[in-house]
């Protein structure tokens, strides 16, 4: 494939599954429910989809979601559609809308998930990518050969900004190495950006005075595009590192505006992620949708966690983390950091790097930090601990009989 768009989709349908997909190619592209005279062999050559692939996979008697067709039978099929970049240009919006647009709405379908997608490369040229990704957190964290130890700021709201400076000095003390608001923390009038940006900036940069450590803060500035820019030049103003922003809330035309703007990683966070993904067979794959976010400017990515509080499995979870590592393309890899996130203690470190065969990641977690026994500081140390025997192969049990805050985190949270 060298100028052609394709994704590939897992659909269900009470019609001939080769009859779906050529609905849905026409129903993406040139077609509509009849024949047009304008529509010409010549047109149809030139910019018509084009189904690749089908291939049935399973058949049921019930439908996963009413409103189509009726039938007795329902195929389950791997389609693959096609598109000419000339359709659209190397416009992730549209992009959006020719891969997804009305498709889960045919009445030919009964269930419809978007598994992946591969685009030409005008759209690693056209489109922002990340700019610091991993190898620039880093370098602004001074963190190497090992994951960063994050958390979050917690209770999520009801601090103000003397209360959440208050906070970020003692998790900065605790030698934490990321600090994020949590995405409900934005600029209510109860602990307003601008205030909070000044209150924590000033604990950060006294510590990095003090240290020579600069944690990253990732501020919370998801609002109208105006909104954004104005808080992430206040951010930068003040020295801060990272800024954070709901990839749901804003869509892909407000990360666009943000990031071709920005000198700060984005730390971007798929809250509503659920809606999207929940239901088994309707949605969107994680491999497909964080390719969206990537190349519009994503440095960091939300993928959940092992063993979280959630309902995703933790063979999903490890499925986004890969994604992200995942070059886009040879020229133009796109990397973003994955953040392992929810519920996470020191228990989950063995397990993710072992499976995630990689310490790229940012391990955030809030209770099983604040919530350890000892503090945040014995939080920090147990979660470093735990991340040191992982990498070094060394049973967790082992490791605790020297380190007494990790030891005292399984004891906390091993239930």
């Amino acid at each position: 494939m060298t100028d052609r768009i394709e994704a590939d989709y897992l659909i269900e349908t009470p019609v001939a599954p080769q009859d779906a997909a050529a609905v849905m190619a026409g129903e993406q592209s040139s077609g509509t429910f009849l024949k047009l005279s304008t529509e010409t062999p010549e047109l149809v050559e030139r910019a018509a989809a084009r189904v690749e692939r089908v291939t049935l996979v399973d058949s049921r008697t019930t439908p996963s979601f009413g409103g189509g067709i009726a039938s007795g039978r329902y195929s389950v099929a791997e389609v693959t559609l096609s598109w000419p970049l000339e359709n659209l240009g190397p416009s992730l919006p549209n992009l959006m809308t020719t891969v997804a647009g009305n498709l889960f709405e045919l009445r030919q379908l009964s269930g419809l998930r978007i598994n992946d997608l591969r685009v030409p490369a005008a759209f690693t040229q056209a489109n922002p990518g990340p700019r610091f990704g991993i190898e620039g957190t880093r370098r602004l964290t001074g963190v190497s050969g090992r994951p960063l130890i994050g958390t979050i700021v917690k209770p999520s709201v009801g601090l103000d900004a003397e209360a959440t400076a208050a906070l970020v000095t003692q998790l900065v003390a605790a030698g934490v190495d990321f600090i994020k608001d949590d995405e409900l923390q934005a600029d209510g009038p109860a602990c307003p950006f601008a205030e909070r940006v000044r209150a924590v900036m000033a604990v950060i940069e006294r510590h990095a005075d003090r240290t020579g450590k600069k944690v990253m803060f990732a501020f919370n500035l998801t609002g109208e595009v105006d909104e954004m820019r104005a808080r992430h030049d206040l951010v930068l103003e003040h020295g801060g590192t990272c800024v954070m922003v709901s990839l749901n809330s804003v869509g892909l035309a407000g990360m666009l505006a943000l990031s071709r703007g920005s000198e700060l990683p984005i730390h971007a966070h798929r809250n509503g992620w659920g809606y999207l993904s929940r239901a088994g067979m309707m949605g969107w794959s994680y491999v497909a949708w964080q390719k969206f976010w990537r190349l519009a400017g994503a440095d960091h990515m939300h993928v959940n966690g092992l063993r979280n509080k959630f309902c995703e499995p933790d063979e999903s979870v490890m499925a986004s983390a890969r994604a992200c590592l995942t070059p886009l393309r040879p020229e133009a890899p796109c990397l973003a950091m994955p953040v392992f996130s929810s519920a996470q203690t020191p228990l989950q470190a063995a397990e993710t790097y072992a499976k995630l065969g990689s310490n790229d990641l940012i391990h955030a977690a809030g209770g099983g930090i604040a919530g350890h026994p000892g503090g945040a500081a014995a939080g920090v140390e147990a979660m470093r601990a735990a991340w040191d025997a992982a990498s070094e192969g060394v049973p967790l049990e082992q490791a605790a009989r020297q380190s007494a805050p990790l030891a005292a985190a399984i004891k906390a949270f091993g239930a």
